[in-house]
């Protein structure tokens, strides 16, 4: 019986299906497929460690709410990357026709 081996956290690439920032309940943006997940958790540590910073800008600054507005996006962003890479290491690997129909092995 051969095993199904899950691909390599390496080769594994987002998937798509998350959505975010909103216009009357319908999604403006969304995760682009095929990105590599090395790639796309990279740019969410970037896009958090930007918001980081807009947000103690906000926090110790006067008129500033642009600050926060901007950092309130920029964690919708990061937010969305990451849970496509969740989906993306969640998912069950896929199974061939043997393995998928166990009582047909004998």
């Amino acid at each position: 019986m051969s095993e199904t081996n899950p691909p390599l956290p390496s080769e594994q690439k987002t998937i798509g299906f998350t959505p975010f920032i909103y216009c009357k309940n319908q999604a403006l943006f969304h995760v682009s497929r095929g990105v590599p997940l090395a790639d796309a958790l990279a740019q969410a540590s970037d896009l958090l460690y930007l918001a980081k910073g807009l947000t103690m800008d906000a926090a110790y600054a006067k008129d500033t709410d642009r600050h926060a507005w901007a950092a309130h996006y920029l964690t919708a962003m990061s937010k969305a990357v990451i849970d496509d890479v969740t989906k993306v290491l969640e998912r069950a690997p896929v199974q061939t026709g043997k393995e998928a129909n166990p009582s047909k092995n004998t």
